[in-house]
């Protein structure tokens, strides 16, 4: 029997004959699972994407909910539709909401008989600072947004609710969704502002060890998850030249002081393109305005990474000593050479020196770029064998098996029947 084409993997790997390029077919006879678990998960959109995304289709605002979604997913922003495609693949059932995303959640209440209050602004409402002070604060009017989000729980019902925007969904609401759903589980790799959000879930997934060993600390349960790379992407990208010598696409403000210093030291010796939001607010004389292309949301980003022939990565604060955001998988995917800021644990993804390029300070960032910007074969032999372990190790595929299997553990543990 075989599955639709929406829900195939893309599973094996073949070298074409274009110097080692990688191509895709898809793998026909998908695995099923018989214990099938039902998986919704919850995220929410920067407001700048958001923006971007509806001034770029124009009437996309007045579109059914199902033309909504696939415009979001199609723009490969954040994890797109990489869970719960991978999920469906594997036999379970997964959905993914964008909570504040508002034309498309009142569309989906539009559609099915569901009246919402208007969008008020902002209101009054009493919380505690710290935790501990009552405090009357302003704040954004989002009773709309709970409220269709709390019918389409109950609609469907799932084993487990996956709230990947912890900081961007009240955890009261959270509290009051627990006996619509057998486990909540929470995702998180930023800063949080009360670590008291974390008491409400079942489960913490993170890509960070540090923020688990917290996690745990404070009683929550908590389990390694690392992101991924969606293959479906490589079907998207063109075959161009990778024209663009060293590339880096991600937030640049004064809230990155640390990023900021070191581009603005590879930007003075190297042939660095930059995209990315903030740049705003940095002063005038920085010498990234001159070399900043402006935003680039999802497939823009991955267009990007696909003329490159090399982009840096440079981890947050919260991350320590420890590698773990998505550009390590994107850049990689994509089959740019990247060169990422050192790690503890970065040898347990990739083989440094091999896969991938580390430094462990500005001046040798800049010397790595000028050294494989002269080297094309060393650089391009990494490249690729960078993009073979992600694709082989990291892809969507590989990490939806094993979350599936760390919820299944958890919900047989919780007991009761698995619908």
């Amino acid at each position: 029997m075989l599955r639709s084409a929406c829900d195939r993997q893309c599973a094996a790997v073949l070298r074409n004959d274009r110097g080692g390029a990688l191509c895709f077919v898809r793998n026909p006879f998908p695995s099923f699972n018989s214990f099938v678990v039902r998986i919704l998960i919850l995220n929410a959109d920067y407001t700048a994407f958001l923006r971007w995304l509806y001034a770029s289709q124009p009437g996309l605002a007045a579109a059914r909910y199902d033309e909504q979604m696939a415009a979001r997913n199609a723009s490969l922003f954040g994890v797109a539709d990489f869970y719960s495609w991978n999920l469906r693949s594997l036999g379970h059932e997964a959905w993914e909401i964008h909570a504040n995303n508002e034309p498309m959640q009142r569309a989906w209440a539009c559609e099915n008989g569901l009246a919402l209050p208007e969008n008020s602004g902002r209101r009054w409402r009493m919380r505690l600072r710290g935790g501990l002070v009552p405090w009357l604060s302003r704040v954004e009017d989002r009773r709309w947004m709970y409220r269709v989000l709390a019918e389409q729980i109950r609609r469907l019902k799932p084993d487990v609710l996956l709230n990947q925007a912890l900081d961007g969904i009240d955890p009261r609401f959270i509290r009051e969704m627990r006996p619509h759903v057998r486990l909540l589980a929470g995702q998180v790799a930023a800063p949080l502002g009360d670590d008291g959000v974390i008491r409400e879930y079942d489960l913490i997934l993170s890509s960070l060890p540090g923020f688990l060993e917290r996690a745990r600390a404070l009683g929550a349960r908590g389990e390694l998850h690392r992101f991924a790379f969606d293959a479906r992407v490589l079907d998207l990208l063109p075959a161009v030249e990778r024209d663009l010598e060293a590339t880096f696409v991600g937030s640049i403000s004064r809230h990155h002081e640390s990023r900021v210093a070191l581009l603005e030291r590879v930007a003075r010796t190297c042939r660095l393109q930059l995209w990315g939001k903030g740049i705003e607010t940095l002063p005038e004389d920085s010498p990234l305005r001159s070399i900043h292309n402006g935003e680039a949301w999802g497939r823009g980003m991955y267009d990007i990474l696909n003329r490159s022939r090399m982009t840096l990565n440079h981890h947050i604060g919260i991350a320590g000593a420890h590698a773990n955001n998505m550009r390590l998988f994107e850049a990689t995917g994509s089959g740019a050479m990247l060169i990422t800021d050192w790690k503890s644990n970065l040898h347990e993804m990739f083989e440094p020196g091999r896969e991938v390029i580390a430094y462990r300070d500005h001046e040798e960032c800049a010397r790595m770029i000028e050294y494989y910007a002269a080297h094309h074969d060393e650089r391009e032999a990494i490249a690729r064998a960078g993009r073979e372990r992600t694709l082989r190790d990291h892809n969507y595929r590989v990490r939806m098996e094993e979350l599936a299997g760390v919820l299944e553990r958890y919900l047989a543990n919780a007991g009761g029947s698995v619908r």
